[in-house]
């Protein structure tokens, strides 16, 4: 089981080079229902490997380019702190409840995404002030420099606060939620949104690792060993994945997973 938790562990890196998520939303279905974890135990390997993931994007440099550093770090203090409180009382809650938790999440971010598929938020160079925590990079979709302007930031610093309590209860590593946020309704382009997002997620997974180490939810080391060493492959594959990639394209693929992925916890859980 620990070699082939190397599977998931790719697949939800790959997934974390293209859409900025750190993968839980593939582990936790994965390690849960197809390796058989509990729940919980699901989550704290899950947590381990966004962590992998997120490590992976430190050795990618082309991703580089797209983070927004500023914005990353101001919303950390955000994400952690929701993080942070959501590790002290996860153990009050039944593991039915979490897969509620993460079925409910999912199909929530799904329709947003469906809706607001088409919708893209780059500007050419010189259009307006980017403001402080604004940004600019290389638009591969277009070939040009493209900026932007982070627009509605309380909205974008209460996801951050959610995604991190998020991370925590279920695992996910809360770029399921910052990424569609920050395009859908903080103008973030989403190539830009996924790369500030795979920064955020490791340091806001960490609170969620020491609690599930704490409650003895990550007692098999080599399955968490294994998912993170995956993630990190995975990354590489998925880096080199993305400047070919359309930005409609990847907008799709994580509604239609987190589709699956509702459906799976919502209904096929419940009989």
């Amino acid at each position: 089981m620990e070699f082939l938790a190397i599977i998931p562990g790719a697949v939800a890196g790959c997934l974390g080079a293209l859409l900025g998520i750190g993968g839980g939303v593939i582990l936790v279905p994965l390690l849960n229902g197809v390796l058989g974890l509990p729940f919980s135990q699901a989550v704290a390997v899950s947590l381990v490997g966004v962590l992998g993931t997120s490590a992976g994007a430190a050795m990618a440099p082309a991703s580089r380019r797209l983070v927004n550093p500023r914005l990353a770090i101001f919303l950390l203090l955000f994400s952690v702190s929701g993080a942070t409180i959501a590790a002290a009382v996860v153990p009050y809650f039944s593991d039915r409840f979490r897969e509620l938790t993460f079925g409910i999440t999912a199909a929530a971010i799904a329709a947003m995404l469906f809706i607001r598929g088409g919708k893209r938020n780059v500007l050419p160079p010189g259009h307006v002030d980017i403001g402080v925590l604004g940004g600019r990079f290389h638009d591969f979709d277009s070939g040009a420099d493209v900026e932007y302007r982070v627009k509605r930031l309380p909205i974008a610093m209460v996801v951050s606060h959610i995604a991190g309590m998020l991370a925590s209860f279920i695992g996910i590593g809360g770029g399921i939620l910052i990424v569609p946020a920050l395009n859908s309704m903080c103008g973030v382009p989403v190539r830009a949104a996924a790369a500030t997002s795979v920064l955020m997620i490791g340091v806001t997974a960490v609170p969620g690792v020491a609690a599930n180490w704490r409650f003895g939810n990550l007692g098999d080391f080599q399955l968490a060993a294994m998912v993170t060493l995956g993630a990190m492959i995975g990354f590489q594959a998925g880096a080199a994945l993305s400047k070919r990639a359309k930005v409609l394209w990847l907008k799709m693929v994580m509604a239609t997973i987190l589709t699956a992925v509702a459906i799976q916890y919502l209904i096929v859980r419940a009989f």
